[in-house]
């Protein structure tokens, strides 16, 4: 678990300068209303229904390392989702997925932008995943990144279960949003 800790601090360390860069830029072009913020109701609901998933592997360019490591193996795919009922949206991503040699463990990160509509409402907005398979035990976490949201969907947070049956996959989102004007 040290490990764990240790590149978590690397990575954050590296990416906070530019962060705080992008995050004030950003606050100088577009500033929050603090007292608009403070007055502001928010909804809590739940949206379901179905999607469909393609998942393409994605190759290594020149100059890369070997996709294999002592561990197990790490690759790449993009990701293209088709979401349907209370969701109706498309997405686009990328996931980083590494396997064990021990059968059912592995783990996966990936980071999708969503496009589309929510319960009506037209956005877009960044799930962030990280899985973990212990000997077939999953462990999946799905969550909206913070700010993330635009358009009508500015403000929404929230965390999305999966679930496959039978091949079909369904999900499952429960989310908090600034009520509409």
């Amino acid at each position: 678990m040290r490990t764990l800790s240790l590149t978590a601090g690397v990575f954050f360390a590296a990416i906070c300068p530019y962060l705080g860069f992008a995050l004030s830029a950003r606050a100088q072009t577009n500033p929050p209303a603090p007292a608009t913020l403070q007055k502001e109701t928010v909804v809590t609901a739940q949206a379901t229904g179905t999607f469909e998933v393609k998942m393409t592997p994605q190759t290594a360019g020149p100059g890369s390392p070997d996709d294999t490591t002592k561990a197990g193996s790490i690759g790449r795919m993009s990701i293209d989702k088709q979401f349907h009922g209370d969701l109706e949206a498309t997405s686009k991503g990328q996931m980083l997925a590494a396997g064990t040699a021990v059968k059912g463990s592995a783990g996966y990160v990936a980071i999708e932008e969503v496009s589309g509509t929510l319960h009506g409402r037209a956005g877009t907005f960044i799930l962030q995943h990280s899985g973990t398979m212990t000997r077939g035990t999953a462990l999946l976490t799905i969550t909206v990144v913070p700010d993330s949201g635009t358009g009508q969907l500015v403000g929404l947070s929230g965390t999305m279960t999966i679930k496959i049956d039978a091949g079909k996959h369904f999900y499952d989102f429960r989310y908090t949003l600034p009520k509409a004007d």
